[in-house]
């Protein structure tokens, strides 16, 4: 039998999901379309080489580049002076959010792209939880029970170390800033506040680089839960590796 969390909880209040388009500033863009290039030169010499299998791991590492120049040109060179376009879009949403009293939990998937979040809300004199891969469990319960009890207004959450068994019901808003490959991950990271007790409409929020991997990865995500939803049964679905043809797809500009 398939039950969904909307036949079972139908006493839950609404979820809001969306996708914001950002733009990559001109500095970045530069840095995203030379990182393409070389990629795409390399993915085109372990074809030809018959060698792709042995630089899978290497090619994956590069596509990994893409996604953390989308966030900031900080994660690749941390000299950089570049802006990041999410990150000013990221600050504006974050302001608008506090001065209409939202309650935001934010997710990334990288911890350094915390650090550069939590450098800039120290900037500007904003409070916040943080929790990564190195705060211990009963912190993580603590924290979670003040936020849901009012304590601060902005939770800044690495999505593998809180995606799961946390309840954050105090919140009312998730941003996802990057893209993760499984959008079950996402998912489960937004059920951290969508869940059972809460009492007000959730927004999730993706942020989205335009014109980059991470659209391509959205599309992806579109075409697997359509998938899922017409022939799978949640949690069936398994990771397959991606061939050569869906890595030139990222590739492409």
């Amino acid at each position: 039998m398939r039950r969904l969390k909307r036949d079972v909880l139908s006493e839950l209040p609404d979820k809001v999901e969306s996708v914001q388009y950002t733009d990559l500033s001109p500095d970045q863009k530069k840095m995203y379309v030379a990182q393409v290039k070389q990629l795409t030169n390399d993915v085109d010499a372990a074809i030809k080489s018959n060698e792709f299998q042995q630089k899978r791991i290497e090619i994956l590492a590069g596509l990994t580049r893409l996604r953390q120049i989308c966030c900031h040109p900080n994660l690749i060179d941390p000299h950089a002076t570049y802006q990041s376009g999410k990150m000013e879009r990221l600050l504006e949403y974050v302001e608008e959010g506090l001065q209409s009293e939202q309650k935001m939990v934010i997710f990334s998937q990288f911890t350094s792209m915390l650090s550069l979040i939590r450098k800039s809300f120290d900037e500007k004199g904003w409070t916040y939880h943080y929790i990564d891969g190195q705060t211990p469990p009963k912190a993580r319960v603590e924290m979670a029970e003040r936020f849901n009890n009012g304590e601060k207004s902005l939770f800044l959450i690495s999505l593998k170390a809180g995606g799961t068994g946390l309840n954050l019901i105090g919140g009312d808003t998730v941003i996802l800033y990057d893209t993760w490959w499984n959008p079950a991950i996402e998912e489960q990271a937004a059920d951290r506040v969508y869940r059972y007790g809460q009492t007000k409409n959730v927004q999730v929020i993706k942020l989205i680089a335009n014109g980059t991997i991470e659209e391509k990865i959205l599309t992806m995500h579109e075409k697997k839960k359509a998938l899922v939803d017409s022939i799978i049964q949640p949690g069936e679905e398994t990771l397959q590796s991606m061939s050569v043809e869906d890595i030139k797809q990222l590739l492409t500009l």
